[in-house]
């Protein structure tokens, strides 16, 4: 994934950029980036690595070198940035966030008919915001530019443009799947992926982009230099997952969202009477929490805390980039409350199943504490597609997904053709696919939540909202 904010003031900024960026660590483990802007001194860049040291910890002994009246900033999940680009438009630094799919075939169409060269990575990939700035730079005026940019790529893009005016130039998506979000306060605007990280710097809501809409911000307002279009598609794990829960994304909170998704699974296990008896609800540390306590107060079931993430050393679960490593980690973090696991039954609730790389570990480790029971739910139904739009769930092929794992070995190449039937659980093949999943990992009982479900928590006209890795449809 990735987030960015950006502020426009009459005063210094940077330590607003700074906290601002740094408020959006859950977004990302790779790199993080700043670029301030002064009137007298033009720009001042800094990019640094986070994998293994946090955002705040490697920017804080720059903060005596920067200073300006404007500035953006990123946590990237891909590329170095925010760049700095020259080009025919002038001088202005850029910052992305999304996935460019055809990032080929658009590098050669460069070669062939713009130029020919762009500076290479280690690995010999093109930087995907240095592409994206040259497709922006085809056309006379910024605007023009970031329009075709988005026209032409496969995938999505959302981006900040910081100008040698000062002006912050914000576009979201062509179909909106990531938020942007300004904030306004006395002399000041600013702009942001997440809404929390303005409101505890002093900022109040101002405006949130609709799809495909550009704004140029500065320190007295901000004005739409192209308008929103009409289609909306914004990720729904937004909500289920990766959004921090004091965000509020076309006005629903994440926090809310989650409980309200816990309780609709409560509701329709009830009804189906498949609610297992157990003692204790608790949910996967630390964003299938709110899940599970909607969840306990639907079903009736106390909510626990039978394990607890040793989190200080290792802040984030997805940290650091070894798979292995990874393991091996996450279960170093796992510390049990001995009292709540043993003898006990206990049901789970986690934001998503993913790959299951660590679902196996986790049982283990319940089990080895005395655990008597361990039933699993997922707080959204089965992922059987790989995201195309942005860098979340992707692997090297969507066999990585548990669910569609464990569909090719239980009918090969011919439950591909029913991948439908198999999200659904109450069907006979979803049925076969929980059972074999159940058998697979140790658990007592699985469970998805359904689609409808989901929708219904989210609370949105379902054709708003992105549900490609669910079922597939565009």
């Amino acid at each position: 994934m990735g987030g960015f904010f950006g502020a426009v003031a009459h005063q210094d900024v940077t330590l607003d950029i700074f906290f601002g960026v740094d408020y959006h660590s859950h977004l990302g483990t790779r790199r993080g980036g700043m670029l301030i802007h002064d009137e007298q001194d033009g720009f001042q860049r800094q990019i640094h690595s986070i994998e293994n040291t946090p955002f705040r910890t490697k920017f804080e002994k720059d903060l005596t070198e920067f200073h300006g009246q404007s500035g953006i900033g990123c946590i990237s999940d891909t590329d170095p940035q925010p760049l700095l680009v020259r080009s025919h438009l002038g001088l202005y630094a850029i910052t992305t966030v999304g996935i460019i799919n055809n990032a080929e075939e658009l590098i050669q169409n460069y070669f062939d008919h713009h130029g020919n060269q762009f500076m290479a990575m280690s690995s010999g990939k093109v930087n995907s915001t240095e592409l994206a700035a040259a497709l922006i730079n085809q056309k006379d005026n910024l605007v023009d530019g970031i329009l075709h940019a988005q026209e032409m790529i496969q995938g999505s893009l959302t981006l900040l443009i910081l100008t040698e005016k000062g002006e912050i130039i914000a576009a979201r998506d062509r179909v909106g799947r990531l938020p942007v979000l300004i904030g306004q306060k006395e002399g000041a605007h600013c702009v942001s992926f997440e809404s929390f990280a303005y409101h505890k710097l002093g900022y109040t809501d101002a405006y949130e982009l609709g799809p495909q809409e550009i704004v140029r911000i500065t320190a007295d307002g901000f004005e739409t230099l192209s308008p929103a279009g009409k289609e909306m598609k914004i990720c729904a794990f937004l909500w289920t997952y990766y959004g921090y829960p004091n965000s509020n994304y076309q006005g629903i909170n994440v926090e809310v969202m989650r409980y309200r998704n816990g309780e609709i699974m409560a509701r329709d296990e009830i009804s189906r009477g498949a609610l297992p008896k157990v003692d204790y609800v608790a949910g996967v540390p630390d964003s299938g929490l709110p899940h599970a306590i909607g969840f306990a107060n639907r079903s009736g079931k106390p909510f626990a805390r039978p394990f607890v993430k040793y989190t200080p050393t290792w802040p984030r679960s997805f940290m650091p980039a070894n798979q292995e490593v990874r393991n091996q980690v996450a279960k170093m973090k796992q510390i049990p409350v001995p009292e709540l696991i043993e003898g006990k039954k206990l049901l789970f609730v986690d934001d998503s199943i993913v790959r299951g790389t660590q679902l196996r570990e986790t049982v283990e480790f319940l089990y080895e504490s005395g655990a008597e029971e361990v039933h699993m739910r997922s707080a959204c139904p089965p992922i059987m597609y790989s995201c195309k739009y942005l860098n979340f769930s992707r692997g090297n092929s969507d066999m990585d997904l548990l669910a569609r794992r464990t569909v090719q070995e239980l009918e090969g190449d011919e439950g591909q053709q029913h991948l439908e039937e198999y999200a659904d659980g109450t069907s006979e093949r979803g049925q076969c696919m929980l059972k074999t999943i159940c058998e697979k990992f140790g658990f007592t009982s699985l469970g998805y939540q359904s689609l409808d479900g989901l929708l219904e928590a989210i609370g949105l006209d379902r054709d708003k909202v992105c549900t490609y890795c669910w079922n597939g449809k565009e």
